[in-house]
């Protein structure tokens, strides 16, 4: 990897999360010098984990919060995220501020890896159901792609990261290249076959599909089970920008990297409509330097590309560079969740399972698909998983004496749930802009957020509910439970939209290729790309893009198109 000292290359691509080290893998083994720039710290690949092997104990606080990360974390102690164990892997409240116009719960990740380091995993292709989805309900624009433009990329990018999973011939979830799938435990198998036998074999309970190694791959150890991902796996055993594609684009000696480096804007050239640079500050000395390329990566995140866009330009554009459709910074959506059903499973009392699991079962929408109509558009999954119970079940309880201990010393009962993950409709009003008023600690000034789900979200909900009870009750679950612990946009941490994708440039920001149809030598491919949002995970879809981009992106350099 080369010392950062240059400012001459032929790509620089911005954000090294998931999309980012994709771009940097795939654009340095072409053979292109690739400056990759990180806003926020290092963090080494395994010696970085400083807390991966620690048990629960070793932490002051058992893993939880404290009032003092409460107040000093205003939004991310609205949900999980804030806890003791991955702290240093969010970004500090207080240091970005954002102004919501209603409330979105932005919990972002600054640091080398960006959220590949803390993601979910769950890793699903789309199908035509999805791409064609926008054109056939008369919602927003049309996808410029489809299925069979990406098969190929998704096949390419699942071999490098490493996805396990079962091949289950479904159109609306097409099959990836798949390592050995984790298997389903016998709690999940059972409500699985219920499932199947009751619904004539129209609904699938699977494993959910992840980029957790089964198997070796090259300088890549297979999941050893401890289920403690969010912390960093020094065994390389789950996809992240550290343990796979940096390690490739530093391989090619055509990488260097620079973080704490904050794009402050995109220098473009109104007489050859291009960018021709970058103006960063350092984030510890506020020194600025230019940067110059000949292609260029957005891949900092949804939010932050655009922010990045919006702050370019702007004497060509008031609305900043992609903006001249009026689609810059519309559309904003996310995976609406966080409710379901659970309830207790009889019969497995003499049953357990190996190991803690990374993922669990996957149930695919079958909503408005095949003949099934709602009064609402698109439709959405779950994710849960089956389990015993562990000791925790009894601190309500204060129990004392031999027997208590002897009865904690054992598993409880089974449980199985399932929540909900519902597609998110785009929709002009739901938007990002520029608030003027107010500046960060580098002299940016801040984004505001405007956004909330919508009547179609809400009609969903209900179904999100029903639908997991009903299958659970119809599975023999007893004291089937149904939930719905509230939602608000963001806290899916599946923020899309905002630069998308289109066929016009009358009315999307970006052309089939991730170019931006103001300057056609800046792609985006990070989830500001996306033209809808479907209803499953959407990471491995940014990889799909991101080498297919990056493949257009050489080739175009090579005609000299670009």
């Amino acid at each position: 990897m080369q010392a950062a000292q240059a400012t001459e290359f032929d790509a620089i691509v911005v954000g090294s999360g998931i999309s980012g080290g994709w771009a940097a893998k795939e654009l340095t083994e072409k053979g292109l010098k690739v400056l990759l720039l990180e806003r926020g710290h290092h963090i080494d690949h395994i010696t970085g984990y400083k807390n991966a092997t620690k048990g629960p104990w070793e932490f002051p606080h058992r893993g939880g919060r404290t009032q003092q990360m409460i107040a000093d974390y205003p939004v991310l102690k609205r949900d999980y995220p804030l806890n003791e164990t991955n702290l240093d892997y969010w970004a500090k409240d207080k240091e970005h501020p954002y102004t919501e116009v209603k409330r979105f719960d932005w919990y972002r990740g600054y640091h080398l890896g960006g959220r590949s380091l803390m993601w979910g995993r769950q890793s699903y292709r789309w199908s035509d159901f999805d791409f064609e989805a926008n054109a056939r309900d008369g919602i927003a624009v049309d996808w410029p792609i489809r299925y069979k433009e990406i098969e190929g990329w998704y096949a390419h990018v699942e071999k490098h990261a490493g996805i396990q999973g079962t091949r289950e011939n479904l159109p609306q979830l097409p099959d990836s290249e798949f390592l050995p799938g984790f298997a389903l435990n016998c709690g999940e198998q059972h409500v699985a076959e219920q499932i199947k036998k009751h619904y004539k074999g129209k609904r699938h309970l699977i494993i959910g599909r992840s980029a957790n190694l089964t198997q070796p791959l090259p300088g890549r150890g297979q999941c050893q089970t401890r289920d403690a991902c969010w912390l960093g796996c020094s065994f390389g055993a789950y996809f992240s920008t550290q343990s796979s594609t940096l390690p490739a684009a530093v391989k090619t000696g055509n990488l260097t990297l620079k973080v704490n480096a904050i794009v402050h804007e995109l220098v473009y050239d109104k007489n050859t409509k291009k960018v021709s640079g970058v103006r960063v500050v350092d984030a510890l000395t506020q020194e600025a330097t230019e940067y110059t390329a000949k292609i260029f990566f957005l891949c900092a995140s949804t939010l932050n590309s655009t922010w990045l866009l919006m702050r370019s330009a702007r004497d060509i554009w008031p609305g900043g560079l992609g903006s001249s459709s009026g689609a810059l910074g519309h559309n904003l959506m996310d995976h609406h969740f966080r409710l379901g059903a659970s309830g207790r499973l009889e019969g497995f009392d003499d049953k357990y399972y190996h190991g803690r699991r990374p993922t669990g079962f996957y149930l695919p929408r079958w909503q408005n698909l095949f003949g099934d109509k709602r009064p609402y558009l698109r439709g959405f999954g779950y994710q849960g998983s089956a389990s015993r119970q562990g000791w925790g079940r009894a601190v309500a309880e204060l129990g004392i004496g031999g027997a208590f201990k002897d009865e904690m010393a054992q598993p409880g009962d089974w449980r199985i749930g399932g929540t909900a993950f519902g597609e998110m409709l785009p929709d002009h009003k739901n938007m990002i802009s520029i608030d003027e008023t107010k500046q960060d600690k580098w002299g940016l000034p801040v984004l505001k957020i405007d956004c909330e789900i919508g009547e179609n979200e809400r009609l969903m909900r209900k179904d999100m509910t029903a639908e997991m009870a009903e299958m659970l009750e119809n599975s023999g679950v007893k004291n089937v439970n149904p939930y719905d612990s509230g939602y608000a946009p963001g806290m899916g941490i599946h923020e899309m939209g905002t630069a998308r994708m289109g066929r016009d440039p009358k009315t999307s920001v970006l052309n089939g290729n991730n170019q931006v149809w103001d300057a056609l030598n800046v792609f985006v491919t990070d989830g500001s790309c996306m033209t809808s949002s479907a209803a499953v995970n959407p990471s491995l879809t940014y990889m799909a893009l991101t080498a297919r981009a990056a493949d257009f992106a050489v080739n175009a350099l090579t005609r000299r198109d670009l």
